[in-house]
């Protein structure tokens, strides 16, 4: 049986989600997690997160690194990696970032969130669709997301795909080619994916990315990972066995598992 693995959780180091690390570590281990990635939203700025509840403060970060070594010590059946999700934030970007400062990290998720200055998966601004049109939305989502994964930034995995469909809104146009696009830029920029489990409970009901887009991916030789996007502790094993049926029946048949120091194994599925 394949070994449980979960690369992207959060904890209430940053400002949305609701159990401490230490619980969500704990959690892991009784689930029988053996490789678990925290991976806490990197700090954005005020204009992008002026209520602090998207990210985790800039002031937490240090915090952030040492906690997460002081649960290795405590779980020694477990390993544990030090990892952050990063926005990339396109021409919006006003942070001075280069691809040193994440060194520290054994993984770094890329993620579009922030669609010019929007963010795009907020109930708060969800009215924003209408305005901006959904089609408008896709396409501009889709021209980021390809921008991070041929960027200079090192990202590890390219998380969550399809986040954009979070609400339920679909475009009119053919997704088709612009999934060959995603996976082209995917393996061009020798970036992972990974089956997001939580998409399945937000209202478009479905995993990200869709088994259309998976199955792409996969015929691309795109690597593929598991994260829950936990963000308690009740969900920091959910869905992963059912993430792995979900690649088998997309083409894949290994799942890649990052390692502490930046190394790729990989479990036969």
């Amino acid at each position: 049986m394949t070994d449980l693995i979960t690369l992207h959780t959060h904890s209430a180091f940053c400002g949305h989600a609701k159990d401490p690390l230490d619980a969500m570590v704990d959690a892991a281990s009784r689930a029988g997690v053996r490789v678990m990635a925290a991976t806490e939203h990197y700090p954005v700025n005020e204009r992008f997160d002026p209520f602090k509840h998207a990210s985790m403060p800039l002031e937490r970060l240090e915090p952030y690194c040492q906690a997460v070594f002081e649960e290795r010590d405590r779980h020694p059946e477990m390993e544990i990696l030090l990892g952050c999700e990063l926005d990339w934030l396109g021409d919006d970007e006003d942070r001075n970032l280069s691809a040193e400062d994440f060194d520290r990290f054994d993984i770094v998720l890329g993620s579009v969130h922030f669609v010019d200055g929007w963010l795009i998966n907020s109930t708060r601004t969800k009215e924003r669709w209408g305005e901006v049109g959904v089609d408008d939305v896709w396409r501009r989502y889709i021209d980021l997301w390809c921008d991070a994964a041929a960027s200079p930034m090192p990202f590890t995995v390219m998380s969550h795909p399809d986040v954009v469909k979070k609400f339920g809104f679909y475009p009119s146009f053919d997704l088709l080619p612009h999934y060959e696009r995603m996976a082209e830029a995917a393996r061009e920029g020798n970036r992972m994916i990974e089956v997001n489990t939580s998409g399945k409970y937000a209202p478009c009901a479905q995993y990200y990315p869709s088994p259309e887009m998976l199955e792409v991916f996969a015929r691309a030789g795109v690597d593929c990972t598991v994260g829950t996007d936990a963000h308690q502790a009740a969900h920091i094993a959910r869905d992963v066995r059912e993430a792995y049926d979900y690649m088998r029946h997309a083409g894949y048949r290994r799942v890649a598992v990052p390692r502490i120091g930046g190394d790729v194994s990989y479990l036969d599925l």
